[in-house]
């Protein structure tokens, strides 16, 4: 079985890979090694063959870093080793003893072109104490590159907790056999810099978390109809530029047929918008595929009455914004669903469904997700989404330029055209979230949610065979 590189591992689940690696054969002094030549590596590309200090902890991280030290040695590298404590692993003590080179006391500060941190990895959980704070954030003054082995020390691997205030921001973070929730967890996510991933031949951990992959979108068939394509209906509500918002980007993601329901025809419907004034009565189509509630909907009574007639047509329905402080736990349909909070919604769903809003933002997810028996997409700088089932999707950093009214938006529109074409709540969520972040990439910065809508056929492109 090839190993997995797609799948994030807590800390219990990193070490039981491991272990089960090792238990099939491969000592764990070969893992180390490829580990460690793997950062020397890293560390030499980078560094264009300028001086690089390794610094090691007492574990197993450190190890990696006395190997990453004889290979940057190996190919003519300058490189100073710091001891910042002494091993305390038989691998670490071996792969100390292979390094020929001097190796300095934790008083030592030199300056250099790249400085591996292999001081602690994805086990800490408590801070470092002051003197290796002191250490790690004096070398990395004195460095112009800064690569972390696995995590960068001080950080929480299961939380993404920065456990350090005032820890360096590294420009690289080598991920070592598994990515860690860390590495796409606020608010230690942006103190890594670039990601990569060493093999060593980690399996398949069954349940464990995804990164989201870029999606593979069909073109339509060749005898497509915009039916057949998908139609899919948006319930505007007090604040209908919202819901034009949505729409617009639903046209651009791949239904065939985007049908804006009001009780009048709002100012500013693009010709390419069908307006239905028969309102909600237009729910009864039964060629809807997906239904959008939400966006500019409002918190009214009547909003409310609109939220429980979307759900009542028992259609899979994208639920977003405000209709996502109107849900209970007694809202009618049983239809796919799919919930897109950020911060604040979530935690009135919490109160509506009565769940502790305590734990990681992915525990968060996946209680509300089993409890209101949704798809969950947790927006924010480390959106993530959770089904019923358990599973979990994290997704790299996209541009911090998201952050402008109208995006969550265009979001929404985004996951229910996806969701009309095919029905599948889960997969129009990863689909979203995924194009949603390489529109953004594909506008630059400073857009407006407009102009993030009118990229996003060319974001689609992307994910084209």
């Amino acid at each position: 079985m090839p190993a997995d590189l797609t799948q994030v591992l807590d800390v219990a689940s990193m070490r039981a890979a491991e272990a089960a690696l090792i238990d099939g054969g491969t000592p764990a002094q070969d893992l180390m090694e490829v580990a460690g030549r793997a950062l020397g590596e890293w560390v030499r590309r980078l560094g264009a063959g300028r001086p690089a200090t390794v610094l090691c902890g007492p574990g197993n991280n450190g190890g990696d870093g006395y190997v990453a030290a004889r290979y940057l040695a190996e190919h003519g590298v300058p490189v100073t080793v710091i001891a910042a404590r002494q091993t305390t692993t038989p691998e670490a003590f071996t792969a100390r003893s292979l390094y020929k080179g001097e190796v300095q006391g934790a008083g030592s500060l030199p300056g250099g072109g790249v400085l591996l941190d292999c001081l602690f990895g994805s086990g800490l959980s408590r801070p470092l104490p002051n003197d290796l704070f002191d250490l790690l954030s004096g070398l990395a003054e004195r460095h112009a590159l800064r690569i972390a082995a696995d995590l960068p020390s001080g950080i929480e691997a299961d939380s993404g907790a920065v456990l350090n205030p005032g820890l360096p921001v590294f420009d690289l973070t080598v991920a070592l056999g598994a990515w860690k929730h860390a590495h796409y967890a606020m608010p230690a996510a942006p103190l890594m810099g670039a990601l990569r991933l060493v093999d060593i031949g980690v399996k398949s951990v069954p349940g464990a978390a995804r990164v989201i992959q870029k999606p593979h979108v069909r073109s339509p068939a060749p005898d497509a109809h915009k039916y057949r394509r998908g139609l899919l209906a948006v319930v505007a509500g007090a604040m209908p530029g919202a819901a034009l918002l949505s729409a617009e980007a639903a046209q651009r993601s791949g239904a065939g047929y985007v049908k804006l329901l009001a009780p009048a025809q709002p100012q500013g419907v693009p010709p390419s918008l069908v307006c239905d004034v028969t309102d909600l009565a237009a729910l009864t189509d039964p060629r809807i595929a997906a239904i959008l509630v939400g966006p500019g909907l409002g918190r009214s009574a009547e909003a409310a009455a609109r939220l429980d007639a979307a759900l009542g047509a028992n259609r899979p329905v994208v639920i977003d914004a405000d209709a996502l402080t109107l849900l209970r736990p007694d809202s009618p349909g049983t239809a796919p669903r799919v919930l897109t909070p950020h911060e604040g919604e979530m935690a009135a769903l919490e109160a509506a469904f009565g769940l502790a809003a305590t734990g990681t933002r992915r525990a968060r997810a996946l209680a509300l997700a089993e409890t209101g028996q949704a798809v969950v997409l947790l927006k924010g700088p480390d959106s993530l989404i959770a089904t019923p089932s358990g599973d979990v999707t994290v997704s790299p950093r996209a541009s911090a330029w998201l952050s402008v009214a109208g995006s969550g938006d265009v979001l929404a529109g985004i996951i229910a055209s996806r969701l009309a074409v095919h029905g599948d709540a889960h997969r129009a969520a990863q689909e979203g979230l995924w194009l949603h972040g390489e529109a953004a990439r594909r506008c630059g910065p400073a857009f407006t949610a407009g102009d993030l809508a009118g990229a996003t056929g060319s974001a689609l492109s992307a994910a084209l065979p």
